[in-house]
């Protein structure tokens, strides 16, 4: 079964855009200002609503264009949906029955990613796809969204780590030489994999044994993170230019951002609420994971729209004011508790993300409709051939 058409791919972008800017209306609530709108429910449900409902639809739609299969389409159309009901007046249960089933959905996409072509790489991403499944079915059963925020984490680091090392495979076209074993044991992608594991066995740990888990999710953050480096070509294209020299900056400072969270998990431990909490969420949801988002959406939306993305040095623009205003916030606001530089921050990112989807809308719809979809051999990105 092929692709539904460009037209209805991009309707099931539609959810995820919904959930992005109910999301930042959220952050607004959550840092004490006035907001366009006032949900009872909204500040509660911020978190898994950025991750499942707008990164987690985002994810699931990719995966299913790479899939090729209009029944890999139920994991965005599910996750879209789960989004949409957090913002409704039904019973939470309902809403978050919903993302359970798209969590799900998506494992079961990365399955039959996996038999069409297995690889290392695709298994580290299926580890950030079960931890999906996990906060999701975590959150159903009652947990509160603080003591999910390590399966969250992981559902979107491991995820990205696993296309970045896919990604850096490519760029070295992987030889004998890249093996310590016959087996491939030794490999750097069978050590990422490792703690890949070994992060989603730490998540576990972390609700029964908060002390250890967390300081063992810290380690096998860091770690993975350095493997990584070590594989990705951005370390190379960010001393090109144009694009691949865009891209490799947004890379390279989101990598930032995910060692300072993996660093305060390890030296600090359990983080539940307060500046701490703040840090290290804000760390990974936006240091990370917006500038990955910033990074790929030149090769993403191609692949979903069939409509360029032209890069231009604008887009420097709306990252670097999201390293920027985050650096505000959490090196000023968070680390010296100065609510100001916390408020301050908060709305430098919100604008940074807002400037940037504008940004985005503006060049896709100005730009002519692309030939075909990008692939990692002809661009980098997030898009499997």
């Amino acid at each position: 079964m092929q692709n539904p058409r460009p037209a209805a791919r991009t309707l099931l972008l539609v959810p995820a855009g919904l959930a992005l800017l109910a999301g930042l209306d959220g952050a607004l609530l959550l840092l004490g200002l006035p907001a366009p709108l006032r949900l009872d429910r909204l500040e509660d449900v911020h978190g898994p609503l950025m991750v499942l409902g707008f990164v987690g639809t985002v994810i699931a739609l990719e995966r299913a264009v790479a899939l090729r299969s209009r029944l890999g389409y139920a994991a965005p159309v599910l996750l879209g949906l789960g989004g949409l009901l957090l913002l409704s007046p039904l019973p939470n249960g309902v809403s978050r029955g919903v993302l359970l089933a798209g969590a799900v959905a998506l494992g079961l996409l990365y399955v039959a990613l996996w038999r069409r072509q297995p690889s290392l790489p695709l298994a580290v991403e299926a580890t950030g796809a079960s931890l999906g499944v996990g906060a999701a079915g975590l959150w159903l059963a009652g947990v509160a969204v603080p003591f999910l925020a390590p399966w969250l984490v992981g559902f979107l680091v491991l995820t990205v780590l696993g296309e970045r090392i896919e990604l850096g495979a490519v760029g070295r076209r992987l030889g004998p030489s890249d093996t310590t074993a016959p087996d491939g044991v030794g490999r750097p992608e069978a050590l990422a994999l490792t703690l890949a594991l070994g992060y989603a066995a730490s998540a576990a740990l972390a609700l029964i044994a908060p002390g250890v888990g967390y300081r063992l999710l810290g380690m096998t953050l860091v770690a993975c993170l350095a493997v990584v480096l070590r594989l990705d070509v951005a370390r190379r294209t960010v001393r090109t230019t144009g694009l691949p020299r865009y891209m490799a900056v947004a890379v390279l400072a989101g990598y930032a951002w995910l060692a300072v969270a993996g660093a305060t998990w390890l030296l600090l431990g359990p983080q539940w609420q307060g500046r701490g909490y703040d840090a290290v969420l804000h760390a990974v949801f936006l240091g990370f994971v917006i500038s990955m988002v910033m990074a790929h959406a030149p090769v993403i939306l191609p692949a979903v729209v069939r409509r360029p993305l032209p890069y231009t040095p604008l887009l420097y623009g709306p990252l670097a004011l999201l390293h920027v205003t985050l650096l505000v916030r959490v090196l000023a606001g968070d680390a010296w508790d100065l609510p100001v530089a916390v408020a301050g921050g908060g709305v430098g990112n919100i604008v940074a993300v807002l400037a940037f989807v504008v940004l985005a809308l503006v060049s896709v719809v100005r730009g002519p409709r692309a030939a075909r979809a990008p692939t990692p051999a002809a661009a980098p990105g997030l898009v499997r051939a």
